[in-house]
């Protein structure tokens, strides 16, 4: 019997990483033992998009796997982000993980980024998406039943319309031609909520929608921040 190869999972809470762990749990090359998950300390929530915390450990409590944190400040340096992720990733290597997963399709120097810190770790990254068509990738999301919620959106390319929004044909069809269907260069951000590789579905309330604007590390067209609705989502307790 061939021994699998221990793998983490690296989980952003939304569509893409919920279709490439649904791919990657089906290559029987593959254990998934956990997955992993950026917080804000400061407001509980998930780094990226700002789902609260509670939602993140509905969610794997129906994968079915532990997870580990990286907890972070509001606005962690480069150097504090880089302590942390070294902190969380050689105690990863420690219990024995030689594999990672992702959910990235076309970001060709973020998956560089990625092999590269992971690489003194011995660790090797799985892209199950990479590079393929990002309007059949939401299409094959939707056909085999998953279910998700837009909870952040780029204000620059997304009217406040589409935050709070179930991902579905309708909402693929009104995204402008500039927008990625899968949001693969961050015009939109979701939470998953329902599909093939939870128990059950996760029951949540939609909460208030807020505006608000973030420093812009690339100060495009010489403006130097940029702005984000956000959703906010409340779990029901059954």
């Amino acid at each position: 019997m061939v021994k699998k190869l221990k793998t983490y999972f690296n989980w952003s809470t939304g569509k893409d990483a919920s279709l490439a762990y649904y791919y990657l749990k089906k290559d029987e090359r593959y254990q998934i033992n956990r997955l992993v998950t950026a917080i804000n300390t400061h407001h509980n929530r998930v780094s990226m998009h700002g789902l609260r915390r509670e939602l993140l450990v509905k969610q794997a409590q129906e994968i079915g796997l532990p997870i580990t944190t990286i907890e972070l400040p509001v606005e962690p340096s480069m150097e504090v982000y880089n302590n942390e992720m070294e902190r969380v990733v050689t105690q990863l290597q420690l219990d024995g993980y030689t594999h990672c997963g992702f959910g990235d399709i076309y970001l060709e120097d973020l998956r560089i980024y990625r092999e590269e810190q992971l690489n003194p770790y011995n660790i090797k990254c799985n892209f199950p998406l990479w590079q393929r068509d990002t309007k059949e990738l939401i299409e094959e999301f939707l056909n085999l039943g998953f279910k998700a919620i837009v909870i952040c959106i780029k204000s620059e390319l997304l009217d406040a319309s589409f935050v709070g929004r179930v991902i579905d044909h309708n909402f693929i069809n009104d995204l402008p031609d500039n927008v990625d269907p899968c949001g693969e260069n961050g015009e939109f951000h979701t939470f998953c909520y329902d599909g093939p590789i939870f128990k059950n579905s996760i029951k949540f309330e939609v909460g208030e929608k807020v505006y608000r604007e973030y420093k812009n590390p690339k100060k495009e067209n010489n403006n130097n921040s940029m702005g984000f609705w956000f959703c906010d989502l409340k779990l029901i307790d059954e």
